[in-house]
Order: structure tokens, then sequence, then C-alpha cells
């Protein structure tokens, strides 16, 4: 897939989704879709984009082409750090977020640089300067929320209205929602889904319906480091994750998880799973002061020193808690490692 830095290197012309798609959830999902071009045949007549220059996501140089190119645009940094001067954390840092659209069939992502001229267009320059004139776009989808121009003046409508006088078709999708059925009573409806309810129920340890919202579980990446290795001494070796600093971490406490070894996804054929239980927290026991993301495994005994994991988050099972001694929190570990065990058994 083609990542673009600024509009000087976006292939053209193009199909538009635009948004900010942190999550790429299922909403983000039904936005990209009516942008999205027919997939190749085997003949590959139907070619994917090329690479812009020095980005590790690209290839070398994009080939010829008479279609239009299905591409996100979303902004960097994100307008909400670029008022308040305020770092984020992400859902799906770049990286992430490059791997959920290609596998979508997205063939190019732009990131606008959002900066205070950008942020000054109104609507309708926004319209002509960056759709018509630079992205060459032919056909847009936004969400039914979405917002541009100066401070955020201009509305899903006001789009669609606007990039009528370029005969560009614009399509509004509606907010999507989806019902749980959280009980034997009845079915309760959630809110439409949106990266901040995906944030909320992160935050609230509600892993359920924030696997829900984005169409699959919520997934840490992180090399593996050397740590205290304290959890040896106790039988309970834990896999130290260095996580990217701009990845929006849960509520901590303890999770059943499912690993995939040096990056594997479970879009790899014949994937390495392993089951176990991850720790986010200071390991108040002993003593911890900074943060840190463990994970024990089931049944494992193999060296993933410097290796990284794929850990995909399926269930909050407590909050992090002191205990009293190193026994203790033996006892513990094992009783959530059960736990764990046979939720994840009915998982698989």
């Amino acid at each position: 897939m083609w990542v673009a830095s600024s509009t000087a290197s976006v292939l053209r012309p193009t199909t538009v989704a635009l948004g900010k798609f942190d999550g790429v959830h299922l909403g983000h999902q039904r936005v990209i879709q009516p942008i999205l071009q027919p997939a190749p045949n085997k003949d590959g007549e139907i070619a994917r984009g090329g690479d812009e220059a020095n980005s590790p996501q690209n290839s070398l140089t994009p080939p010829p082409r008479e279609l239009t190119y299905s591409t996100v645009v979303t902004f960097r940094p994100h307008p909400q750090e670029f008022f308040t001067g305020t770092p984020r954390t992400w859902l799906t840092p770049l990286d992430e977020k490059v791997q959920q659209l290609r596998s979508l069939g997205v063939e190019q992502l732009v990131l606008l640089p959002f900066d205070k001229e950008l942020s000054a267009l109104s609507p309708e320059e926004f319209v002509d300067k960056i759709l018509v004139q630079q992205l060459q776009c032919q056909r847009i989808s936004v969400g039914q929320d979405f917002c541009f121009g100066k401070q955020r003046q201009g509305t899903a409508k006001d789009l669609q209205l606007i990039a009528a006088k370029y005969n560009i078709p614009v399509t509004i999708v509606p907010l999507q929602t989806h019902t749980d059925n959280l009980s034997d009573s009845g079915f309760v409806s959630l809110p439409p889904i949106s990266t901040s309810l995906i944030r909320q129920c992160l935050e609230s340890g509600d892993i359920k319906n924030a696997n829900l919202c984005l169409g699959r579980p919520y997934t840490l990446f992180g090399v593996v480091i050397q740590g205290q290795q304290l959890g040896r001494t106790i039988g309970f070796p834990t896999a130290n994750l260095q996580i990217p600093g701009d990845k929006f971490l849960p509520r901590q406490g303890v999770y059943a998880v499912r690993v995939y070894i040096s990056g594997e996804t479970p879009d790899v054929t014949i994937p390495q799973l392993i089951l176990g239980v991850m720790n986010i927290g200071n390991r108040p026991t002993v003593n911890g002061t900074n943060s840190s993301v463990e994970v024990h495994l089931f049944d494992w005994s193999g060296d993933i020193y410097g290796k990284q994991l794929a850990v995909q988050l399926i269930e909050f099972l407590r909050p992090e808690q002191k205990f009293a001694s190193l026994e203790a929190l033996k006892t513990q570990i094992q009783q959530d490692s059960t736990i764990a065990r046979k939720i994840l058994s009915g998982e698989c």
C-alpha cells in the first residue's frame, strides 16, 4: 500500500474515504467500503499502488494506471493533538493502521499534515484545494458525523453540496451500532460505534464490547525485552513487552489473552498460537514503580527474547492488586490461569 505524507506524492486520481480512522473499527470499515476497488484478476490487471520514497510500508515505483486509487485520507498529527499540544495515544498507531487498511483492500493512505494553514481552510477551500486540485478526487465517502474545515464548520451534508458543484458524488454512511445480548431477559443496544466508545470500553476493562466494536480483538504488539525475571522465582515466567509509546493501553489489571509470536496473526496460514494471561500495571507486590506489560504463556518454555508478540485481549479478569507475599501472588496467578484457560478454551 502506498503511504503518502503529503499531497505532493499522492497517486491520482482518487476515490477518497475521509476521517481520522483511529481503530479502523466496524464503523470505519463501512465508510471505507464504498471507495474500494474490485480485486485484481489472476493476471493482475487491476494493479496496486507503489511507494512513496523512504516509506517502509511501500513498494518502489507506482505502475501506470487508468483506474482511480482507493484512498483513505486522514490527518497527522491528530487535530486534537495539534490544538492542545498534548501527545495522543492511538488504538492503531501508524504501522497498525497501515496493516488494517491493507487487509481491507485500501490502496493508498494519505496523511494530510494538519497545521495552521490546513486548519484555517474553509469547507469550500478544503474541497477545492485539497480534494479537487491536489487529490483529483472522483468520489468521496464519509461518516454521518464527519466535520471539516475551519472550526469544524462543515458537515457531511455540506460536503455533499459543495462536492456536487464539481460533480463529485459523496456517500454519507450512517453511524453503526451493534446490539449485544447481555442478559437472558433481552437485548441491550450500545451507543453508535466510535473511537471514543472503544477507548471508554478499554479504560473500564469492557474488552468484550471493545472487541465487538472493532470487529476483532484489541491487540498489543511488543518486543520481548529483559525484565527482572521475578516470575521465574514463583514458577510463572513472563515475557516483558516493550510497547510503542503511542499505543493506547487499556485498564491496568489481568487479562486472558491469545498470543502470536514474531508478529504472526490469525491471517497467517498456520499461525503459532499460544494462550496465556497478561498483566498491565506497576507490580505493587514487588514494589514496582514503572508500568509494565507482562505475559505468562501457558505450556511454553522457548526463548522469545527479541521477538515480537501480538497479544490479543479476550477478557478482563481482575484489577491489579497488592498481595501480602509472593506466595499469595503465586496462588492468585494460578487461579487467574485456571480461569483464563476455561475462557480461552471456549474461544478457540
